[in-house]
């Protein structure tokens, strides 16, 4: 089996944005044996991604970096990838003699290089999530860079749901840290005054981050996280969280990460390089000429003094979930399941559909949410998929349909049970999973809104029909 090296990055941002550079390399290897090397303190990201076999534990000093050379060349790897940008991961992939070593040609190491991708300083003023993407584009022009969603397993999910279960909702998680240096932080002062007016007008906040990252707070409404966690727990604390705020910070990228909602605080960066993918949520940046400087200390940062309070908290009440929503699987649930519907001829809609609009009248938003592999499978017409949803959203009043074309084997995160479709939903819509419900035919619907955090009802088993599902939200939105 073909053997293929990732050489990861080293901060939690990076490792995050990478993401999608990695699911592109397994694109381009998909039956190899793809490690990825990287510090210990950043593993925790990987422990769950299913592009990647094995992660190799990179450690500082010479003695390890011998050991590890000699541990590379005896694995027999075929080809490295080098997304660390250092003289230090050609070197050791040169020594170790990969026989294939591609990355970018900076800091003096293009000659290591077998194949290199040009740098120029331009490359630096795009997003990093399509800098690092570039590295398997150049075997791939066609390839695309995915959302780098995490893939957290139901079982943690339920671990960090418990852990906030006495928490009144909303939840806010706040974050106050960024390792980069004091030019990234806004003040704390004006983060309590945020913690004070969230804990009054609607629910609880969770303080997190690393150890050191507290603030001189307390609140029976919040609890302080900071230094508690491991980073495994942390994200999927993270994802059980309605809201983030934040600086510039890896725990930024580990909200968008996990679908949470967040309102981001840039001064000395730019959301242009490293900010959260548009319609994760806000991006509230300084208008000062000196900004952004890329400095990690300053004697005014006059960038974070200019955000107010105000402003931060107008975009944090703009994307607030609020609203409700009924997911809907489509084939089984709202119509005949015709084993990959491909045509009109085979189009039944079950005669309870047109009651689902009194689930509207209880302010319930309907979406529907649907696993179309018939696309990938080359046995359904993508277009055929948009047109029966568009006729549910038109004659029926669905507020919109979301659908995943993937091989049930690309290991996509938004084939349900994944939740991908319903997160996208909650970024559009601003929905609140805890006030929802999930409908469908099959586990697969249930797991999914276990996965959000859900009431799921299941045709077949808790309800024999549509009507029956419709009586079944009523009475638990009387109780």
């Amino acid at each position: 089996m073909e053997k293929i090296l990732i050489r990861g990055v080293n901060w939690v941002g990076d490792c995050i944005m990478s993401i999608p550079a990695i699911r592109g390399i397994r694109k381009l290897h998909p039956e190899a044996n793809i490690s990825i090397l990287l510090k210990d303190k950043v593993s925790e990201i990987f422990k769950w991604e299913n592009s990647i076999n094995e992660l190799i534990i990179y450690k500082n000093g010479i003695n390890n970096k011998i050991k590890l050379i000699k541990d590379l060349r005896e694995k027999g790897f075929k080809r490295a990838y080098l997304l660390q940008n250092a003289f230090d991961a050609a070197l050791i992939t040169a020594l170790a003699r990969i026989p294939e070593r591609v990355g970018y040609a900076r800091d003096l190491r293009g000659f290591l290089l077998t194949h290199s991708i040009s740098y120029k300083k331009q490359d630096r003023k795009i997003h990093h999530i399509d800098y690092f993407f570039e590295i398997p584009k150049k075997f791939n022009p066609s390839l695309k860079p995915g959302f780098p969603f995490l893939n957290i397993p139901l079982e943690e999910k339920i671990k960090a749901r418990q852990k906030l279960n006495s928490l009144r909702s909303p939840i806010l998680a706040v974050a106050v840290g960024a390792k980069y240096g004091i030019t990234k932080r806004w003040e704390t002062e004006k983060f309590i005054k945020i913690i004070e007016k969230f804990i009054e007008r609607y629910g609880s906040v969770i303080l997190v981050g690393e150890k050191g990252e507290s603030i001189n707070f307390t609140h029976e409404a919040v609890v302080d996280l900071t230094g508690k966690t491991s980073l495994s727990e942390l994200i999927s604390i993270i994802s059980e969280c309605d809201l983030l705020l934040c600086n510039d910070s890896g725990v930024m990228h580990i909200g968008y990460a996990t679908g949470t909602p967040l309102v981001a605080i840039f001064g000395s960066t730019s959301p242009d390089l490293t900010g959260p993918p548009k319609g994760t949520g806000r991006v509230v940046k300084s208008t000062v000429n000196c900004s952004p400087c890329f400095k990690r200390s300053c004697s005014d940062i006059k960038c974070m003094k200019t955000i107010d309070v105000d402003e931060v908290w107008n975009a944090l009440e703009d994307i607030l979930p609020k609203s409700k929503a009924i997911f809907f699987d489509r084939d089984g649930t709202l119509c005949k399941d015709a084993n990959y519907l491909s045509n009109w001829k085979d189009f039944e809609v079950y005669p309870e559909v047109e009651q689902l609009k009194k689930l509207k009248d209880l302010g319930f938003l309907l979406i529907g949410v649907t696993n179309q592999s018939g696309i990938a499978r080359g046995l359904i017409r993508e277009d055929f998929v948009n047109e029966v949803n568009r006729y549910f959203i038109e004659k029926y009043g669905f507020d919109d349909f979301f659908y995943c074309p993937h091989h049930p084997d690309e290991g996509c995160f938004c084939r349900k049970p994944n939740p991908a479709m319903a997160i996208l939903a909650r970024y559009k819509y601003k929905i609140d999973f805890k006030q929802s419900f999930v409908v469908g035919d099959k586990e697969t619907d249930l797991k999914m809104a276990e996965m959000i955090g859900a009431k799921g009802v299941q045709i077949g088993k808790d309800a024999r029909n549509l009507k029956e599902v419709i009586e079944i939200i009523k009475r638990s939105v009387n109780a």
